[in-house]
């Protein structure tokens, strides 16, 4: 072992050089989002986009999860029972942590007790 305990061979220089390019890298990425979206704060596309990708991106999400839940314990109906009850927390108080966390342990029940 060399110095800092480094392996034979290998100089804290030598780590310093990798090191500090991906620490700046990774804070330049990290940066990137917030600094282009003062460039496109009031495009009209991005608010349309604001609006609708949600609903899209769940509406896909539900799909792929009936359409692979098949041949999984419960079948179909653990999964369109779930999104029942999803559904339904989310027309009764309109909260989204609600209705995710209530239809994922609905899910999670019927799944392990009611059809296991």
């Amino acid at each position: 072992m060399g110095d800092y305990g480094l392996p034979v061979g290998v100089s804290l220089g030598q780590v310093a050089a990798v090191l500090i390019p991906v620490a700046i890298i990774t804070v330049l990425l990290r940066l990137f989002p917030f600094v282009a979206m003062r460039g496109v704060k009031n495009n009209q596309l991005m608010g349309v986009l604001s609006r609708t990708m949600p609903v899209g991106v769940m509406s896909v999400l539900v799909i792929y999860t009936l359409f692979t839940s098949t041949g999984e314990p419960g079948g179909i109906w653990a999964s369109l029972i779930a999104v029942g009850i999803t559904a339904l927390l989310h027309w009764w108080r309109r909260s989204a942590g609600l209705s995710i966390v209530g239809g994922t342990v609905a899910y999670m029940v019927l799944v392990n007790v009611v059809f296991p």
